[in-house]
């Protein structure tokens, strides 16, 4: 494609279907320059996602509110490098995800799988050498067709998904135990049992209607729904896992969208859309339940099993709530046979509210320590809510002059946090007397100005060579502008005092990265591509942490725009399509992600643990320096298919140390981890019959049993499996979450209409 002069991947519903993948993060990640959700080398939070063409991020933590499956996805375009103006809120990356729409003709499919995780290694894995079918349920239900109505189509798809997971804890005690821990003396009424600790229930949908009965106008409504119930293992729980937590996420985005076709030459598209996210997190639903003060808080004794939890529950209380209106118009006009406009205006309004939803107190009553339950506490808000704007306008031109393609974009960004800092940062409580007097204002709104450039031409008939330039702006994730964000607190700061962790600041600038973008397409043959891609990062204004010194010579912490980075590096990939039913692709990156510090709070945590806190230069803690990805598909129509994907990552970086404490640890991310490699397989036989189209298949993710892909490691070794220190790793040593999930294996059975 001569007119495209970037990175940009397309994976159709064809190959999606084909391949051993489930998920829309799934595909994301198989894409050339994408890690773990790193695009780039960007932090993660760096990308827009979209569903057709209309944002689904949660500002609140600038990740994407909706979980997609492969089965209602008609095409996911993923673009690594620079993007055009029409696209913004985003340093690293778009993923524009298209749903299916409705067909002429009725057409249905169903899907059911079953599986379980199944591995020999029990000393990684504990109680995953017995294979239970049901422990992983799928059933996923499609319809599609017409409504009866004059051109108008619709699509529905229902999903219900349980897995048990693969992390277990032991019923040896109950949260309403009660031990004797001042004598040693424990209690455990618990019945022994397996208890699943990460286990995950789900239900999906997603509905399409699609009108097409007036001339030159189309109208369709989407919606799509996600709803999840979750726990997370906790190994500190694992002889009392009634005590843990359970997470509940619920998203629903739906919307119109009209299409209006002015004339050959011309059209433009409105999108209204409400984006509704909301999480909750808790033992029990209710503040006031009693269980919770029978229970108590949680209890342990560090002689006994490591210290494993042995009465109480998590008293954690966590509630996320954000209603977003978003309204987007595009303009696309083909002006002449050398330029195509398009132009555009989009504006979101959110009304995002945070925090817990009451919590617990130690009082005394009668000289006894009881736990008290409130919605409010002195220096301890409760729920808070926020209403920040956004607005963009854009306009773009493509060029075509012969040969040479032009894609010129300006975009215009503003953002309003409309939250209150203190007017006097050295006087940031008003607590100092005789100091200038300090009040709360309003936050200022930012603006930015964004120009996009990329080049395209080709060499030779098969050949073209391109570049793109581009400035980038995003706001960071608005819970680390909000959170924390009360300096009333720090009225009795002191020099040398307490410290308050890093406060939150309603004031931060976007954050910028400036990207370049070179690259060779080549068509060696009509069945085989070659793509060349060489890139690089300038990153700014990247979220950090400063220290405000106060009038009393008092320090605090707070986010700023104080890091920043660079990336490096380049793709190539490889495409094969269609010899003798058989389909590869294959990418190579090669990438070094480099900065002042791979978190936000990283400045702050040195600073309170006595190391330097001033700026170095050092590898981000997800910089992978060679990733190697290869999808591979043989498929027979009508008959079978069989596919694999391999994939190869190098090492990232951690923290070595030598001894222990004070000082032990050497310079940050100047180790590097164990590489890894990862092969997932798919085979399915299909069956045609008369009035239907039946399928069998078989899944296996993770088959060589790879117990460690860029996860936990004892810094004193590099390794997740032994330590030199295990006296005082003793928990750690027998934490089986430290490793990457074990093999999956699912069956199931696919029924589609002829």
């Amino acid at each position: 494609e001569y007119n495209q002069t970037s990175s940009v991947s397309s994976v159709n519903k064809d190959d999606i279907k084909n391949l051993p993948v489930q998920s829309l993060n799934e595909i994301v990640n198989l894409q050339a320059g994408v890690i773990d959700g790193h695009f780039r080398g960007g932090r993660i939070g760096e990308v827009q996602y979209q569903v057709d063409g209309v944002t689904v991020n949660n500002p609140f933590s600038n990740s994407s509110m909706l979980e997609l499956d492969r089965s209602v996805i008609e095409e996911v375009q993923v673009i690594s490098g620079t993007f055009d103006a029409k696209y913004g809120q985003a340093m690293s990356g778009v993923v524009n995800t298209v749903l299916k729409t409705g067909t002429e003709k009725f057409e249905y499919s169903v899907e059911a799988y079953l599986g379980d995780y199944f591995t020999t290694d029990t000393d990684r894995y504990p109680h995953n050498d017995s294979y239970n079918p049901v422990a992983i349920q799928n059933y996923q239900l499609s319809l599609s067709g017409p409504t009866g109505l004059p051109q108008t189509t619709f699509f529905v798809n229902g999903r219900k998904y349980y897995n048990d997971g693969y992390l277990f804890g032991t019923r040896r005690f109950t949260p309403f135990d009660k031990n004797d821990f001042e004598n040693q003396v424990y209690n455990p009424t618990g019945d022994n049992e397996l208890v699943s600790m990460n286990t995950s229930d789900e239900w999906n949908a997603q509905f399409k209607v699609t009108n097409q009965s007036i001339d030159n106008l189309q109208f369709n409504y989407q919606l799509s729904y996600n709803s999840a119930e979750r726990q997370g293992y906790n190994h500190a729980f694992r002889l009392n896992p009634d005590g843990i937590k359970t997470n509940y996420t619920t998203s629903l985005s739906h919307g119109l969208a009209f299409t209006h076709t002015l004339s050959q030459e011309m059209f433009y598209k409105i999108n209204i859309r409400q984006n509704l996210f909301e999480y909750n997190d808790y033992k029990f639903e209710d503040l006031m339940d009693p269980q919770y003060l029978l229970a108590g808080d949680p209890k342990s004794d560090a002689n006994y099993e490591d210290g494993a939890i042995v009465q109480g529950v998590d008293l954690g209380r966590y509630k996320q709530k954000t209603n977003a209106l978003v309204v987007k118009a595009d303009y696309t006009w083909q002006a002449n046979r050398f330029n195509m406009i398009e132009a555009g205006v989009e504006g979101q309004y959110s009304d995002i509210l945070f925090g817990p939803p009451g919590f617990f107190v130690s009082t005394f009553v009668d000289s006894q320590q009881v736990l008290k339950p409130v919605y409010q506490f002195p220096k301890q808000p409760g729920l808070q809510s926020y209403f920040p704007k956004q607005l963009a306008a854009y306009i773009q031109d493509r060029i075509e002059l012969g040969d040479l393609v032009v894609r010129a974009g300006l975009r215009f960004e503003y953002y309003d946090a409309a939250g209150k800092v203190p007017s006097d940062l050295q006087n940031p409580a008003n607590s100092i007397e005789g100091a200038p007097l300090s009040t709360y204002i309003s936050t200022t709104s930012k603006t930015a100005i964004a120009p996009r450039l990329g080049l395209s031409f080709p060499l030779t008939t098969s050949a073209s060579v391109y570049f793109s330039y581009g400035h980038f702006y995003q706001m960071p994730a608005l819970d680390l502008l909000y959170s924390n964000a009360d300096y009333s607190i720090l009225e009795d700061l002191q020099a040398g005092g307490v410290s308050y962790g890093v406060m939150g600041n309603p004031n931060l600038r976007p954050e910028f990265t400036i990207q370049y973008e070179f690259g060779l397409k080549q068509s060696v043959a009509d069945f085989l591509g070659v793509q060349l891609s060489f890139f690089y990062k300038d990153i700014r204004d990247l979220l950090g942490v400063e220290f405000i010194s106060t009038y009393t010579a008092a320090e605090y912490a707070r986010f700023a725009n104080a890091d920043f980075g660079s990336v490096t590096g380049f793709t190539l990939s490889l495409f094969q399509r269609n010899i003798g039913n058989f389909n590869t692709s294959v990418d190579y990156t090669l990438q070094y992600a480099q900065g002042n510090s791979s978190d936000p709070r990283e400045t702050a945590n040195r600073a309170a643990a006595g190391a330097d806190p001033r700026p170095r230069d050092l590898y981000f803690g997800w910089d992978q320096r060679h990733t190697l990805n290869l999808s591979s598909i043989y498929s027979v129509p009508d008959d079978f298919s069989v596919s694999a994907i391999l994939r190869f990552g190098s090492g990232q970086p951690y923290t070595p140390e030598i001894g222990t404490g004070f000082n032990a640890n050497l310079e940050t991310n100047s180790g590097r981890k164990d590489s890894y490699f990862l092969i997932d397989l798919r085979a399915e036989k299909y069956f045609n019959l008369d009035f239907i189209n039946l399928s069998v298949f078989l899944r296996m993710f993770n088959v060589l049993n790879t117990n460690f892909v860029n996860g936990f490691v004892f810094n004193s070794t590099g390794s997740p499996d032994y330590t030199l220190n295990p006296a005082s790793n003793r928990a750690a040593l027998y934490d089986p979450s430290r490793y990457y999930q074990p093999r999956r294996i699912e069956f199931g059975i696919s029924l589609r209409s002829n």
